[in-house]
């Protein structure tokens, strides 16, 4: 499975970029190329404008692909490299919602009467913060992704209750933020957005460093 997620990345990173080219000839000379929090169009450019934005957005793309998938390798920690699969899954998600924002960019901005969804954006972010919680109660001690912390990172039981319950929030959350910003007003749908992401962050910083105290109570007894 995974030899497959490496060879369709790459069709999937250049997805806007053909998409682009399919829909050239078709857009307008004058096109929206950015939206305000509502998702309404507030700025109007050029075809030559939005693909030097495109070509930056998907070099970035390309950038935090080869960062996550490659990062391992410079990590400290001795069992980093346990994570060299773990990373490939999560940096392979974080190139399809990205390309998939992208897309949604280029339609929006070809149909100028077209509002951009941020509802669909936030509903999508869930998706992505699930996808990556389902992946994080597996992840090694290391220094580039989870719940980095000082007691995290020196106590390696602190590391993985701290992931297993975070990973739970995570999922849990992200499904909850998929689902309900749907349906919710723009402002409201950010406000519970941030809301519940806060929340699902925090409990588990405030969990690890109570776990972390406790730990050195009990050696302290000892």
């Amino acid at each position: 499975m995974d030899r497959i997620l490496k060879k369709i990345v790459w069709l999937i990173l250049v997805a806007p970029a053909i998409y682009l080219v399919l829909a050239w000839n078709k857009m307008p000379e004058k096109i929206v190329l950015h939206f305000d929090w509502k998702g309404k169009p507030d700025k109007l450019g050029t075809r030559q404008e939005l693909l030097t934005m495109m070509i930056i957005l998907i070099v970035t793309n390309l950038f935090i692909y080869l960062m996550l998938t490659n990062i391992y390798r410079i990590d400290p920690k001795k069992q980093a490299a346990e994570n060299k699969t773990r990373l490939h899954r999560l940096a392979f998600g974080v190139v399809v919602f990205m390309s998939a924002v992208f897309c949604m960019i280029l339609y929006s901005s070809s149909h100028g009467n077209i509002r951009f969804s941020m509802n669909l954006l936030l509903a999508g972010m869930g998706l992505l913060f699930a996808f990556i919680g389902n992946y994080m109660h597996n992840i090694k001690p290391n220094y580039f992704a989870g719940f980095r912390l000082p007691w995290t990172l020196e106590n390696e039981e602190n590391w993985k209750k701290t992931h297993a319950l975070g990973g739970k929030l995570w999922f849990g959350g992200g499904l909850l933020l998929a689902v309900t910003c749907i349906f919710l007003p723009a402002r409201i749908a950010m406000i519970y957005f941030f809301t519940v992401m806060g929340v699902i962050t925090l409990i588990p910083i405030v969990y690890s460093y109570r776990l972390y105290k406790k730990q050195k109570a009990l050696h302290s007894t000892h």
